[in-house]
């Protein structure tokens, strides 16, 4: 059993209701928002919460099932008892219902899904903290409590169905939307987005669009959307690695000079560009790269000749020779 710190006048009160809260977990009053692309079919789960590690326990989602996500007094068991729910037929609202009847601490939580289909059903419960509600729109709910206004998540609701892009942006537009009209009222301290696609791959790790966590930063939405350009730029890096396996050398190229761009400060981005523009036999325009960086890091003209040694450069030894010892 997992030690909790809660504040000690919170102990108090949780104590004197504890029959109605056997599954209290932690404290995690937040605001989110589940949602699903209707042209990608991918479905997601966004948070902002002043809790330490919000994603952990808030955001669940498995492709060709949905996406949920617990808040407030949180259950986590909400998170996969609801996925599993949705595998086995059940509806949002048949999910929904079975969820909160079967918890006694249903007034204290708030709880939001979304399915395959686009369906959605949402709970906020009447003993949530104010300012505290959600709202249920076309593929996708908004929902928060301990707000410091009531305007919090009718913002959210705006931002997302006025955005444009990928998934993940409106669903991020929305968060930064929510802290600009107020957001928790205790600030603020962690976030994260999980998205997966819409149909299974059966590869876990095929199936995660996005994955990310900002555990404890002082401006957690700031720094999601950092990670999220990041993670944005690997995605082309992780394509221009595929591709030198098959020996595509004009596709990794295109792909991490993509990767560069969303990154320029990387020395491995450029690295492996620089690789991509030897074998393609560019060897001045890679030379004038491979400079910059073994400048950086002396250690990058290290792994060059060990690269080559299995197959990666393909030069002969006299231009490995003239990457080597480049000043």
């Amino acid at each position: 059993m997992r030690v909790l710190y809660i504040p000690i006048i919170l102990l108090v009160v949780l104590s004197i209701h504890a029959q109605e809260l056997p599954h209290l977990s932690s404290l995690v009053h937040t605001f989110s928002i589940v949602a699903r692309d209707s042209v990608t079919g991918e479905m997601g789960v966004a948070v902002q919460s002043h809790w330490f590690s919000v994603g952990s326990v808030v955001t669940w989602a498995e492709a060709g099932v949905g996406a949920i996500a617990t808040q407030s007094l949180v259950n986590p068991a909400f998170g996969p008892d609801g996925l599993k729910l949705l595998k086995e037929g059940k509806t949002v609202k048949q999910t929904m219902q079975i969820l909160i009847e079967s918890d006694a601490g249903r007034d204290y939580r708030q709880l939001a899904i979304v399915d395959a289909q686009g369906n959605v059903a949402a709970w906020t419960g009447p003993k949530c903290i104010v300012a505290a509600g959600h709202i249920c729109g076309d593929n996708y709910s908004v929902q928060a409590n301990m707000m410091l206004n009531a305007e919090v998540w009718p913002v959210m609701d705006r931002a997302f169905k006025t955005a444009r892009g990928s998934l993940a942006e409106r669903m991020m537009l929305a968060l930064e939307a929510a802290q600009q009209a107020g957001g928790d009222i205790r600030g603020k301290q962690s976030a994260a987005m999980l998205i997966v696609k819409g149909k299974p791959t059966g590869k876990i790790w095929e199936d995660r669009v996005v994955d990310l966590r900002v555990e404890d930063h002082p401006e957690p939405l700031v720094e999601l959307r950092r990670l999220l350009q990041v993670d944005a730029a690997y995605k082309h890096m992780n394509a221009g690695d595929l591709a030198i396996e098959k020996n595509d050398v004009e596709t990794a190229l295109r792909e991490y000079g993509l990767a560069e761009k969303l990154f320029p400060d990387n020395l491995e981005m450029q690295y492996w560009h620089a690789v991509s523009l030897a074998n393609l036999g560019k060897m001045d325009e890679s030379l004038k790269i491979f400079r910059k960086i073994f400048k950086h890091d002396p250690n990058w003209r290290t792994l060059t000749k060990r690269i080559y040694d299995v197959g990666l450069l393909n030069l002969e030894p006299k231009q490995l020779q003239r990457i080597i010892e480049i000043q």
